[in-house]
C-alpha cells in the first residue's frame, strides 16, 4: 500500500484554529485518532458559520457528512494549539469534498489530512438538494486541490 505524500501548507486554502483539549488525548498521551474527525467537521462548518452560510439552528438546507477519511503523520497532543487548512477537493451538484490538513501551529507540514465529503439535504425532508447558489460561490472562491486519497 503506498502512503500519501505528507501535504504542505500551500495545499490549502483557508486555515482556522483549534485548541486540543485535555480530553482529546488518549492513553498514549496524543490526541486519539477519531478526534481528528471532529476537528474536521469544526473547522468546515466554523468556516461556513463565519461566512454567514449557515445558521446551525434555522438554515434551511444543511450539510450532512456522508464519508470521511484520514492520514496521521505526525502525534499531536494537548495543550498544542492546532490550525486546520481547508480547500475544496471536489464540487459535485449536491455535494462537496473537501481536503482537511491538521498542522501544529506554524508548521509546514500536516500532522494529519483527510477527506471530509457533505451532502447538501433539506432540513425539512433530509432529502438531497443542489448546493445554494451562495454556498457555492463561496465554495467557488476555494481552489480545487486534488489531494491523493487517503484510502
Amino acid at each position: 500500500m503506498s502512503r500519501q505524500p505528507r501535504p504542505a501548507r500551500d495545499a490549502f486554502a483557508v486555515f482556522r484554529p483549534i485548541q486540543t483539549r485535555w480530553m482529546d488525548n488518549d492513553v498514549y498521551g496524543h490526541v486519539n485518532n477519531v478526534v481528528y474527525y471532529s476537528y474536521f467537521d469544526t473547522a468546515v462548518n466554523g468556516w461556513y458559520v463565519d461566512e454567514g452560510l449557515l445558521d446551525v439552528a434555522a438554515s434551511p438546507v444543511i450539510g450532512l457528512v456522508v464519508e470521511t477519511s484520514c492520514a496521521y503523520f505526525e502525534s499531536v497532543a494537548f495543550p498544542e494549539g492546532l490550525e486546520a487548512g481547508i480547500t475544496v477537493a471536489r464540487l459535485g451538484t449536491s455535494s462537496v469534498t473537501y481536503a482537511v490538513g491538521i498542522f501544529k501551529a506554524g508548521a509546514p507540514a500536516a500532522a494529519a489530512a483527510g477527506r471530509f465529503t457533505h451532502v447538501f439535504v433539506s432540513r425539512e425532508n433530509s432529502r438531497p438538494v443542489p448546493i445554494p447558489p451562495e454556498i457555492r460561490a463561496a465554495l467557488e472562491r476555494l481552489p480545487i486541490t486534488a489531494l491523493p486519497s487517503t484510502a
